[in-house]
C-alpha cells in the first residue's frame, strides 16, 4: 500500500476478535468520561437557576439535531475509509477522508448560515417566555456560530476510527469533555458570563481538541489517512457510500430522540410529573449501562467494514457475533450491579425532602428496566455491523424497530390499553426492545449468510476452471 501501516491498521485488518477488544476498549474509556462530562456540566448550569435549565432545555433539541448530522457524517466517512482499507486501496481509502471532510465543513457552514438569524423566533416559537429567550439565544448563538467547528471534531475522530487509530479518536473525546469540565465553573462563575459562559467553554474545549486533530493530521502526518486538497474532485460513487450510511446514521440518533419524547407522553398520562421524574432519572441510570456497547459498536463498524472491504465474510461473522457475546455478558454484568445498588442510587436522585417520596417507584423502575439491558447488544451490534458494510439503510431500519415501534406500540399497550400504569410502560420497553433485537439479530446473520453464499459464488467458477 506505499505507506507503512499503522499499529491500529494492522489491528484493524488482523484476528477479528483481538481487533474488536482493541478497538472498543478506548472507545468505551472515552464514552464514559463523556458521560460524566454531561453529568457535571447538568450540575454546573443547575447552579444557575430554573430559567438557565430550561433555557438548556429549549436548546437541546436542535443541539441533537446539530450532533446528529455531525455523527451521521462521520460513521458514514468511517465505514467507507475502513471498507477501503480492507481492500487494500489506501488511495480510495484517502479520497473517502477528503470526502467526508468537506462534506461535514459544508454541512457546518449551512447550518449556521441558515439557522443562526433565526434563533429568536424558532425559540419563540417553540414555547420561550420571559427572561428564557434572551438566555437561550445568547447560548445558542455560540454553539451554532461554532457549528463548523463541533462538525470538524466529530468527522476527524471519523477519520481516526476508520483507520483503526481508536487511542487517538479517545485522547481526543477525553482531552474536549476533561477540558470542559475544567472551563465550566471558570467561565460560568468565575468570569461571571452565566449560561453563555457555559456555551463558551464548550466551545473553547471543542476548538482546542480540533486543534489537537489538526496538528496529527495536517503538521504531524502520521496518520495512515492522508489528506490532500491538491487535484480533489468530487466523486459520486464515494459520496453515496458516505451518505448510504452517513445520513440513516443521522436519523438514528434523531429516532433515539423523538422515542424519548412519546415515552415521556405515554407516562405523563398514566403518572403525571412524578413518573417523569421517576423515569427520566432510572433512564439516565440505564443510558450509562449502555455506554460500553456504544463503544463496541465503533469498534464492530471499522472491523466489519475492513472484513467486508477485504471479502472476508467469515472474518466479518467472527466479528460480529464476538462482539455480540461480549456485549451480553458485560450488560448481564450491570445488570446484577444496578439490581443489587438500586435504593442506594436511587438515594442520590431523592435524598431531598421534595423527592424522597420518589424513593421506592424508582428503585422499582430501576430493577425492571435494567432487564432492558441484555437484549440491547443484539440489536445495536447488528445496526454497526450494517453500517461497516454499507447498508445504513438497514441499520437505520432496525434501530427505528427498536426505539419507535416495538418500544412504543408496547408501552402504550401494557401501560394504557390493560391498565398496568407505570410497570406496564416498563414492561412495554423491556418487551419492545428484545422484539426488536431478535428481529434485528435474524436479519443480520440472514445478510451475513447471502454475503457468504455470494462470496462462494465468485470463487467457485475460477477454482472450476482450474
Amino acid at each position: 500500500m506505499g505507506k507503512e501501516m499503522t499499529q491500529g491498521v494492522r489491528t484493524l485488518l488482523g484476528d477479528p476478535k483481538k481487533a474488536v477488544i482493541k478497538l472498543s476498549g478506548p472507545m468505551m474509556i472515552a464514552m464514559l468520561v463523556q458521560s460524566l462530562y454531561n453529568i457535571v456540566d447538568g450540575i454546573w448550569v443547575a447552579g444557575l437557576g430554573s430559567e438557565a435549565l430550561a433555557a438548556i432545555g429549549l436548546f437541546f433539541p436542535l443541539f441533537m439535531i446539530i450532533l446528529s448530522l455531525a455523527t451521521g457524517i462521520s460513521v458514514g466517512g468511517s465505514s467507507a475509509i475502513s471498507r477501503k482499507l480492507g481492500a487494500r486501496d489506501r488511495n480510495m481509502a484517502n479520497s473517502a477522508a477528503v470526502h467526508t471532510l468537506i462534506i461535514g465543513l459544508m454541512t457546518g457552514l449551512l447550518i449556521t448560515i441558515a439557522v443562526y438569524p433565526f434563533l429568536k423566533d424558532l425559540f419563540i416559537a417553540i414555547g420561550a417566555k420571559g427572561n428564557v429567550i434572551p438566555m437561550v439565544v445568547r447560548y445558542s448563538r455560540v454553539l451554532v456560530g461554532g457549528a463548523l467547528i463541533l462538525i470538524f471534531s466529530n468527522i476527524v475522530s471519523g477519520i481516526l476510527r476508520g483507520e483503526g487509530d481508536m487511542k487517538r479518536a479517545m485522547l481526543a473525546m477525553i482531552t474536549g469533555s476533561v477540558l470542559n469540565i475544567i472551563l465550566d465553573p471558570l467561565f460560568i462563575y468565575t468570569l461571571k458570563m452565566g449560561i453563555t459562559g457555559a456555551a463558551w467553554a464548550t466551545l473553547l474545549s471543542i476548538t482546542l481538541t480540533s486543534v489537537l486533530l489538526l496538528y496529527w493530521l495536517f503538521i504531524k502526518k502520521n496518520t495512515y489517512v492522508s489528506i490532500r486538497f491538491s487535484g480533489f474532485r468530487f466523486d459520486g460513487k464515494i459520496i453515496r457510500e458516505i451518505l448510504r450510511v452517513g445520513i440513516p446514521a443521522s436519523f438514528a440518533q434523531l429516532s433515539m430522540a423523538l422515542a424519548m419524547f412519546f415515552l415521556n407522553m405515554i407516562i405523563v398520562n398514566i403518572a403525571g410529573s412524578n413518573g417523569i421524574a421517576v423515569f427520566t432519572s432510572a433512564w439516565r441510570i440505564i443510558l450509562i449501562g449502555i455506554v460500553p456497547l456504544v463503544g463496541i459498536a465503533i469498534g464492530v463498524t471499522a472491523v466489519t467494514g475492513a472484513s467486508y472491504g477485504a471479502k472476508d465474510i467469515d472474518k466479518l461473522n467472527t466479528a460480529y457475533l464476538y462482539a455480540i457475546k461480549i456485549g451480553v455478558l458485560i450488560e448481564l454484568g450491570v445488570v446484577v450491579f444496578i439490581f443489587i445498588l438500586a435504593p442506594q442510587i436511587s438515594w442520590l436522585f431523592t435524598y431531598s425532602k421534595n423527592a424522597a417520596h420518589l424513593a421506592p417507584a424508582l428503585t422499582r423502575a430501576m430493577r425492571w428496566l435494567v432487564w432492558f439491558l441484555p437484549g440491547v447488544p443484539f440489536g445495536m451490534l447488528t445496526s454497526s455491523m450494517f453500517q461497516g458494510i454499507g447498508q445504513g439503510e438497514k441499520s437505520l431500519a432496525v434501530t427505528i424497530l427498536r426505539t419507535l415501534i416495538f418500544q412504543i406500540i408496547f408501552s402504550y399497550f401494557f401501560g394504557i390499553s390493560l391498565h398496568l400504569k407505570t410497570e406496564g410502560v416498563w414492561f412495554g420497553i423491556i418487551l419492545g426492545n428484545v422484539t426488536a433485537s431478535v428481529i434485528g439479530f435474524i436479519w443480520g446473520r440472514h445478510t451475513v449468510k447471502n454475503l457468504k453464499k455470494i462470496s462462494r459464488n465468485k470463487i467457485s467458477p475460477s477454482q472450476n476452471h482450474r
